[in-house]
């Protein structure tokens, strides 16, 4: 079992930046791809990136590459995502997610999730 714990959402001005963190308990986390999702009202939920156990391979939905890193520190726990050029269309809720072994772009494929935070991006 994984448990996951979103921080980090506010509110944020076009161009600005936001860094969410996620805390993980569950003695076998460091063996779990982990990734981030968002969903906006109305709208399904999303791929935004996703970073294998070890960290070395990380994916992006186009959208977000270029401004969005993914980034994991399996001593504390924590997975990150580092939000940068933030447009209004990124506004979301955004969740964390837990899978094992690879990672993948479709949400029900990953079996555990946080109860996400929120990120409004205004114009």
């Amino acid at each position: 079992q994984v448990q996951l714990a979103e921080s980090g959402g506010g509110l944020v001005q076009a161009g600005g930046s936001l860094r969410l963190s996620c805390a993980a308990s569950g003695r076998t986390y460091a063996s779990y791809a982990l990734g981030w999702f968002r969903q906006a009202p109305g709208k399904e939920r999303e791929f935004v990136a996703a970073i294998s156990w070890s960290g070395g391979l990380r994916y992006y939905a186009d959208s977000v590459k270029g401004r969005f890193t993914i980034s994991r520190d399996n001593a504390k726990n924590t997975v990150y995502l580092q939000m940068n050029s933030l447009k209004p269309e990124d506004t979301a809720v955004y969740y964390c997610s837990a899978k094992s072994g690879y990672g993948s772009i479709n949400y029900v494929d990953w079996n555990y999730w946080g109860q996400g935070t929120q990120v409004t991006v205004s114009s």
